[in-house]
């Protein structure tokens, strides 16, 4: 019978394509999924930026620069601790020495 090894063929071509299919499939969620990371992260620095800007008044670029450079960890933490800030040179501070703690 000569259908056989075609149909195994056929078969193993098929399972190939799906295997293809769940591989695209899947690196295509996370690439979603880094997207909505993303959003959020900027999401955040917004919202912080914005509240800071309202405390402070307008930030100098360096400091904005440095609070986009913060990963979403460090952004909640300066999320919770903002508002103990009573002026921009507690922030200042806070943002060497969380800079500071990552090198260690």
């Amino acid at each position: 019978m000569r259908l056989a090894p075609l149909y195994q063929e056929e078969k193993e071509r098929i399972r190939q394509e799906a295997r293809q299919e769940v591989i695209q499939e899947a690196r295509q969620e996370a690439a979603r999924q880094e997207a909505r990371q993303e959003a959020r992260q900027e999401g955040k620095q917004e919202l912080i930026l914005l509240w800071l800007n309202q405390k402070f008044g307008e930030l100098d670029s360096l400091l904005i620069e440095k609070i986009q450079a913060l990963s979403a960890e460090q952004l909640n933490l300066l999320g919770a601790t903002l508002f103990d800030f009573s002026e921009v040179a507690q922030l200042e501070t806070w943002l060497l020495d969380i800079s500071q703690a990552d090198r260690n």
